[in-house]
């Protein structure tokens, strides 16, 4: 089959490496445009592209430029755009969906199982048709959310079951899909202010919060980034005691303007003191 390839970040480049290397056809990749950043304001690509460009496979930054590849099957992973219409009506193409369907849906899957407290995720290969995550699923495997599991770790294990699901199904046949069976949740992209750290709320949700990664709260009115902590208590609150807030362990923070650095250190420069609160 000559296969296409469609995906964006750094956890759709191994699942593109592995077709390759397994001998594939994959003759497009479809990434997002390079985006500006930095002071510069330098273009940079996407990980896809970077990948792709190492392994000989033109690229491409439109979908309907599939439709003059006779292409045979599109194979998506974390694309971030929704397939027209227009283009699966010739092109079939399957998805990595890293979650178990019809249990969230959309965009932000991983961080959404870690916040609800899911006690396992997992992947699915399934049928793209226009729907949001709504085709038939051709395997799935379930992956269990351990209680200090973060979202980088549990996205690393996604897509190794994944690539590997993936790899075999080219390989032996996709087969016929079976309809999604339960009640569907929906998986939001995640808001700044999701991730910002409400005092109130008990240590576990907290812990959930800082697993996601992102997580933020003020500290003598700068804003102060909680990269690592664990819980340490039961009990909500704002109020520094050691290294804990409310039930919350500090472990590792970056305060404004700096790089991360351990909480221990960052107190002891901060001259920290017991009593003192966040998020003011």
């Amino acid at each position: 089959m000559r296969l296409a390839f469609l995906g964006t970040p750094q956890m759709a480049v191994p699942p593109l490496r592995a077709m390759v290397e397994h001998g594939f056809d994959v003759v497009a990749a479809v990434t997002r445009a390079d985006k500006r950043r930095g002071r510069g304001s330098s273009l940079v690509p996407s990980p896809v592209k970077l990948a792709a460009e190492e392994l000989g496979i033109p690229v491409h930054h439109r979908v309907d430029d599939l439709l003059d590849l006779a292409v045979d099957l599109g194979v998506v992973v974390a694309f971030g755009q929704i397939i027209k219409p227009h283009v699966l009506a010739q092109i079939p193409m399957v998805n990595l969906h890293f979650s178990l369907l019809p249990r969230w849906r959309g965009a932000a899957p991983v961080e959404r199982a870690l916040l609800a407290g899911d006690a396992q995720t997992g992947v699915c290969l399934m049928e793209v048709e226009e729907g949001l995550d709504t085709g038939g699923v051709y395997e799935r495997a379930v992956v269990p959310i351990g209680a200090t599991t973060t979202a980088d770790e549990l996205r690393a294990e996604l897509v190794v079951a994944g690539t590997e699901m993936l790899v075999r199904r080219l390989r032996d046949g996709l087969g016929a899909p079976a309809p999604q069976q339960g009640e569907p949740t929906y998986a939001a992209k995640i808001r700044p202010e999701e991730l910002h750290l409400d005092w109130t709320r008990s240590p576990v949700e907290l812990d959930r919060v800082v697993r996601v990664g992102g997580a933020w709260t003020t500290f003598r009115g700068k804003r102060l980034k909680v990269l690592a902590a664990s819980v340490a208590g039961a009990g909500p609150g704002d109020v520094l005691d050691g290294d804990c807030v409310g039930g919350l362990r500090l472990e590792r923070v970056q305060p404004e303007g700096k790089g991360p650095m351990a909480w221990a250190d960052f107190a002891r420069g901060a001259r920290a003191v017991p009593g003192e609160r966040f998020g003011e």
